[in-house]
């Protein structure tokens, strides 16, 4: 496997992967959105509690998990920067940090958005609301450094280092329902011995799921390869691409 992978450490062959794999994410993506959207907001049954307030779970519970699921990415790339010192898993956490911070914003706004009427406030000092705000700030910290320093290795390193420390908090987020009494509902698509919701509202939800991850691995890889000129900038094949381009 690592013979496989090794010749993608080069930075040209790492741009040309990207870019052979983006369309793919990001034709999975359209489709898998428009078929989710449309499924969920216009043929899912309303919720028999909630009525068509529901809805909001389409874009809420999806970018609650790649929230998490994008900063598990970065962790993983942040700890293969710093044990071999590969830039490009540096790169990849910089490419990461801004999309999952998007994600986890998204999920702040649409569970502020279906808590006010099921709970009747906008925000609760709840332990799932709370650790997923906290998230929220461990991918600002991340970019913040990653911008902070003039020397990108250095700031490779100080970013990684914080988006390592921040994986304690995962564990937290997903078992916060569980581990207190909390206002936020516990597990509903991973129950599959006893499913909390129907399939005709679980299918459209797997579908955004699917959207969102495609979603992340696209815009992902668009920032990944413009990381790559710009830290690239006055090697040879960075200078052959803009000449191609003119």
């Amino acid at each position: 496997m690592w013979k496989w992978l090794h010749p993608y450490a080069k930075p040209e062959r790492a741009y040309a992967l990207a870019g052979l794999l983006l369309p793919w994410f990001a034709a999975i993506s359209v489709i898998a959105f428009a078929v989710g959207l449309v499924w969920g907001l216009a043929f899912a049954p309303a919720d028999y509690q909630q009525g068509d307030s529901f809805r909001i779970i389409y874009i809420h519970v999806p970018s609650a998990i790649w929230s998490m699921g994008a900063y598990s990415t970065m962790a993983v790339a942040a700890f293969i920067g710093l044990v071999w010192q590969l830039r490009m898993a540096d790169m990849t956490v910089a490419a990461i940090a801004p999309v999952g911070a998007v994600f986890t914003f998204i999920a702040l706004v649409t569970g502020a958005a279906w808590g006010k009427p099921m709970w009747g406030a906008w925000w609760v000092w709840d332990a799932r609301l709370t650790s997923e705000l906290i998230l929220l700030f461990l991918y600002l910290g991340v970019i913040a450094l990653y911008t902070a320093f003039s020397d990108k290795v250095l700031a490779g390193r100080a970013a990684s280092i914080l988006a390592l420390v921040g994986v304690v908090n995962l564990p937290i987020i997903h078992y916060s329902v569980e581990w207190w009494n909390t206002l936020h509902q516990g597990a509903t698509i991973t129950k599959f011995a006893k499913p909390s919701i129907s399939s005709e509202m679980l299918w459209p939800l797997l579908i955004m799921i699917l959207a969102f991850a495609a979603f992340l691995g696209a815009v992902t890889l668009m920032r990944f390869r413009n990381e790559l000129l710009m830290r690239e900038w006055n090697r040879p094949w960075v200078k052959a691409i803009a000449q191609q381009e003119k």
